[in-house]
């Protein structure tokens, strides 16, 4: 078995599986890259893990939910990922079918489609309005670029996310500064947003409290999975 290539959206998301990596020995730790929300840098990390012998690619991280019957926290694997050029992309069967068993006693799990977005969905009508357009249950804006790459480079890949703003919850715009393009937090961009929208708080406010119960049950997740995950 060799070891993957994992591609997150934030920082704190790589960080969150450097810990559950640490105890694995150095040969079969899995690459990681951050790709900060951009799919063509989520494109370009999974070609470069390929070159350096990964077994395969994984797309990690948030989502925002699309389906009204996910609840934040959910876990959605997807069968396959749909840019919005409506290219589909299947992740591996037998891998997905394998975590998903790891992955049984938390909530959510297998889905059809996740769509692929090159900028934020952030309103709940624009959320409506993608699920009708793409019939898809999720959406993230690296795991599309995560399966170009996998393509390219004749690799199986899988998704694993955890739905961070459900359909109905939008995200305050204060929110959207948040993201430095290295994908860490920026605090200090986000209050001076908030400044410029105060009526924003109790919207940020309960978003924070989505995104940390989804990022908890990331860490679940790669707790549980971890070994299907991890090595391909």
């Amino acid at each position: 078995m060799r070891a993957v290539g994992i591609i997150t959206g934030l920082a704190l998301e790589a960080r969150l599986l450097r810990r559950e990596i640490a105890a694995l020995p150095e040969t079969e730790r899995p690459r990681l890259g951050v790709a900060a929300g951009r799919a063509e840098r989520a494109r370009e990390l999974g070609l470069a893990m390929a070159r350096q012998g990964a077994g395969g690619l994984v797309s990690f991280g948030l989502a925002g939910g699309l389906d009204p019957a996910l609840g934040t926290g959910d876990i959605v694997v997807p069968a396959a990922v749909r840019d919005a050029a409506d290219h589909r992309y299947e992740v591996d069967a037998g891998w997905r079918a394998r975590l998903i068993d790891a992955l049984a006693e938390l909530p959510g799990g297998a889905i059809e489609t996740l769509a692929g977005s090159e900028s934020p969905v952030t309103t709940t009508a624009d959320k409506a309005a993608l699920r009708q357009r793409s019939g898809a249950a999720a959406v993230d804006m690296e795991s599309h670029g995560v399966a170009r790459a996998a393509q390219e480079a004749g690799l199986p890949f899988l998704v694993l996310r955890a739905v961070g703003d459900p359909a109905g919850r939008a995200i305050p715009r204060s929110a959207l500064a948040g993201m430095g393009p290295d994908g860490e937090s920026r605090v200090g961009a986000v209050v001076g947003a908030l400044m410029l929208r105060p009526w924003e708080l109790p919207a940020l406010l309960a978003l924070a409290r989505d995104t940390g119960r989804a990022t908890t049950a990331l860490r679940r997740a790669a707790a549980l999975g971890g070994g299907v995950l991890f090595r391909r």
